[in-house]
């Protein structure tokens, strides 16, 4: 006997015929002698329009009373779920944040879960019931219930498999499983059967929109497998496991891209100690959050100054450039010039530890493509670039070839 922990996104639970064939999936687990815990997410465009209901309240808001309104989406589907697995014979119970409790902290919107306590649900779940859990939700330390953020179903599910001690954690989503890019872009992508928890975090890192980073994140450090599966078809799907478990790595496993990314370049800033912290530091109290930064210092000892460029997210552009030119007289830079029309493309693979040359290879392919480089960033297995946003699909087209990617 194993225990399973299924966790099912918007799309799988659109409506209630979607949620009894969620059910199925459920029933087929508990069939074969498994126990099962499930995450659900709120129906498909319900969390929206949640949030729509607040904004129309007024712009301040009290965060506190937010988390109130957009948990309860989840909180039906959670009820939803139950019910149906009742009808066809399961034993089911729903269990919401503030049962268990899945203890977080108090940032209402984008909480951390800090702890869940399972005796309960796991004395359930020994007595042959299924626990159905509404994701994104838990309590603060006040007792208000809190809620984790965008993609935080996800987080939920992973956080509650660790804590469980589950065997696995199946996140079915509307996707079969994580491809070497995507599929809608490159035809000749091909869907994985392994790849690593830190090749995963990196390509949700850069773009991959298949699992939340903190999930990831939570699943590496707790050794829980994961499993990414589509719910519309009985295929296998990917599991993400520790670099252990994969015998022979591939030299490249994916290539991601983000659109939301937008460019800001200072230029000839003074070049002096402390005016990176001058320019970084009230972004960062802006929460505005920086990502790639390239600086280029004049060769000229004459003219000691420095052209910075950085990237933010495209949705952080305008506010980025206005806390920049507020501190212009302080920055003493010439110009400041912004671009939101680029993209970035990120190949990763933890075979590049023991590989040289895949930075030169992803040059040059650009290179032969006649598309400019703006921006390089790298980590130990990932080589990130900045290029024009139209050229997005041409270079992930030409990198999955370079990198031998295509399937049949």
């Amino acid at each position: 006997m194993a225990l399973i922990v299924q966790k099912f996104g918007g799309t799988s639970v659109a409506d209630v015929e979607h949620i009894r064939a969620v059910a199925a999936h459920v029933k087929k687990e508990v069939d074969a002698g498994n126990q099962v815990a499930v995450v659900v997410s709120a129906m498909a465009g319900v969390t929206n329009q949640l949030v729509d209901y607040v904004d129309q309240t007024g712009k301040l808001y009290d965060a506190r009373e937010y988390d109130v309104v957009v948990s309860s989406g989840e909180q039906i589907t959670s009820g939803l779920l139950a019910l149906v697995l009742q009808d066809m014979g399961v034993s089911a119970r729903s269990w919401l944040g503030w049962q268990f409790p899945i203890e977080t902290n108090s940032a209402h919107g984008k909480a951390r879960i800090e702890g869940i306590e399972t005796d309960a649900v796991l004395k359930s779940i020994n007595g042959g019931e299924v626990a159905v859990v509404p994701g994104f939700q838990g309590v603060g330390s006040d007792g208000r219930i809190t809620t984790l953020g965008r993609g935080g179903s996800d987080t939920s599910a992973v956080a509650l498999a660790a804590a469980l001690g589950a065997d696995r954690c199946d996140i079915y989503t509307d996707v079969d499983g994580v491809y070497t890019t995507d599929p809608r872009i490159v035809a000749k992508a091909r869907k994985l059967d392994k790849i690593t928890y830190e090749e995963m975090l990196e390509m949700a890192s850069v773009g991959a929109k298949v699992l939340q980073t903190r999930s990831v994140e939570i699943a590496m450090k707790h050794g829980v497998r994961l499993q990414v599966r589509s719910s519309f078809s009985g295929e296998t799907g990917t599991l993400v496991v520790d670099e252990d478990e994969i015998v022979e790595h591939e030299l490249i496993s994916g290539i991601a891209y983000s659109r939301d990314e937008a460019k800001i370049t200072l230029v000839a800033v003074p070049d002096k100690p402390g005016i990176a912290a001058s320019i970084f530091g009230p972004l960062a109290d802006a929460n505005i959050n920086v990502d790639m930064i390239v600086q280029n210092v004049s060769a000229d000892p004459e003219h000691k100054a420095t052209d910075l460029t950085f990237t933010v997210t495209e949705a952080d552009l305008e506010r980025a450039v206005a806390v920049v030119k507020s501190h212009e007289k302080d920055l003493g830079y010439k110009d400041l010039q912004s671009d939101g029309d680029v993209v970035k493309i990120s190949v990763i693979g933890v075979g590049m530890r023991s590989h040289a040359g895949i930075a030169q290879r992803m040059f040059q392919s650009l290179a032969e493509k006649g598309i400019n480089i703006q921006v390089i960033s790298t980590s130990e297995i990932k080589v990130s670039v900045l290029i024009g946003e139209e050229y997005a699909e041409l270079a992930l087209r030409a990198l999955h070839t370079t990198y031998g990617l295509d399937g049949e």
